[in-house]
């Protein structure tokens, strides 16, 4: 289907140009037109700045279940995992596929097109299969393509409770014993026109020094993206280097699993040894600091690991927050506590790592820009909210970053489809009540 859309502004990238006339065809951008002054006849219009479609490198959707119950009292990443494993205990793929469904609706209406999803929870109570073994991997690329949304499924190998020890009673369920039989389950999985199949390292302490080479082999031979939680906490480095006599960065480069398709996740307590090695390989990051702030996790090197050659994309991981203009906006701020020095990220750089770049590390490299040829998809943001109002348009991607929030999010086109029109979804007509109705489903 042919559809033209009428930016009243969209950043090209670099600058935000009034007035851009974009064709679609079969879900693909055919032509962009500068200086149209006025929409052309029959053109849907979109009032406000039209940026590039926002990519979620990295989430967890059960986590979105934890929103305002895990925030109670004081504790640390480790008191709040034992919250998250008796929600995970609780998921079938009826459930799960019911709260990915609300929990990607949200996404499309914060204007993100597509997610990265970093999926363990693989098996039954217990660790038994289901009969189709992918049957959790599957609700949930049903429901991002009923939430209107891409996904990139991040088959994630879980087979440890740390170094050296079985899987725990909650991590059953997450483990495929081994890494040979995790390579044999998910290379049953199919893409779609909206599904991308890659693979996951869920961290150096839950997939044994041995087997890392093999979840790497898999990805490397489809050419898909490979994921990994790195160094997000201190005390897993401690162990890391008590168990190998290195540090967890050191242990995957050994491996063979740092490279150019290959993203670590955080990436916070890392040594200047650590950073050099991710930068050399092409290893990409992904910060979610809405999260990281929530776990009292820390502030990661961002603008180090990036001067080294680490190219930067953002996640909302626990979804304490669905916000990527949030996270791009916490990444630049975060460096100024940390540096007590403000710029060191302009406003095109902050929204590539939310677009373009984010996109790469999920398998998209055609989305993430407003170019012919590449998929139609995008979201704007309305320039005249109580948060919008005021700056001169010219300076849209800073008022995107610095002042607008998911909040302002008045369209998300998704394959030239309105998947989110005028702030309201397309096609779960009413959001907050699914998303209700799936929480509830998990406490009863």
């Amino acid at each position: 289907m042919t559809r033209t859309y009428w930016l009243e502004h969209a950043w090209l990238g670099n600058h935000v140009e009034p007035g851009v006339a974009v064709d679609t065809e079969d879900g693909r951008i055919t032509a962009v037109h500068q200086g149209v002054g006025s929409p052309p006849p029959g053109a849907e219009i979109l009032r406000g700045l039209t940026l590039p479609g926002l990519a979620n490198a990295h989430s967890h959707a059960f986590h979105r279940a934890l929103r305002g119950t895990v925030q109670v009292g004081s504790g640390t990443f480790w008191t709040w995992r034992e919250v998250m494993y008796a929600t995970a205990d609780r998921l079938t793929p009826d459930t799960y596929h019911a709260l990915a469904r609300a929990a990607y609706a949200e996404m499309a209406l914060a204007g993100i097109t597509a997610v990265g999803e970093f999926h363990y929870v693989h098996h039954a109570s217990g660790g038994t299969p289901y009969a189709d073994p992918n049957a959790m991997g599957e609700a949930l690329v049903a429901a991002a393509a009923e939430a209107g949304i891409r996904i990139t499924l991040l088959d994630t190998c879980y087979l440890s409770s740390g170094f050296g020890q079985p899987p725990n009673a909650h991590q059953l369920r997450f483990s495929d014993r081994t890494a040979e039989h995790w390579a044999e389950r998910c290379s049953v999985l199919k893409e779609r026109d909206h599904a991308r199949i890659g693979a996951a390292i869920h961290s150096v302490r839950a997939v044994p020094a041995d087997q890392l080479a093999t979840v790497a082999r898999w990805a490397e031979e489809r050419r898909a993206p490979l994921h990994v939680h790195l160094s997000e906490q201190t005390a897993e480095n401690d162990a890391c280097r008590e168990a190998h006599g290195r540090t967890p960065t050191r242990l995957l480069a050994d491996h063979g699993v740092l490279g150019p398709r290959t993203t670590g996740v955080h990436n916070t307590h890392l040594t200047d040894d650590d950073i050099a090695l991710i930068g050399r390989s092409g290893t990409g990051t992904c910060m979610c600091p809405t999260t990281e702030r929530d776990l009292a996790d820390g502030i990661g090197p961002a603008a180090a690991l990036q001067r080294a050659g680490s190219p930067l994309s953002l996640g909302s991981d626990s979804h304490a927050v669905v916000d990527l203009l949030e996270e791009a906006r916490a990444m630049e701020l975060n460096e100024r506590l940390r540096t007590r020095t403000r710029g060191h990220w302009t406003a095109a750089a902050l929204l590539r790592a939310a677009t373009a770049d984010g996109h790469a590390a999920l398998g998209w490299p055609d989305a993430g820009t407003l170019e012919p040829g590449g998929l139609a998809d995008f979201t704007t943001i309305a320039l005249d909210s109580v948060r919008t109002a005021g700056p001169l348009p010219g300076l849209g991607a800073e008022t995107a970053v610095f002042a607008a929030t998911a909040a302002d999010v008045r369209h998300t086109v998704v394959g030239g489809r309105h998947v989110v029109r005028d702030g309201a979804h397309t096609l779960v007509p009413d959001v907050p009540r699914a998303l209700a109705q799936a929480v509830d489903a998990l406490r009863a």
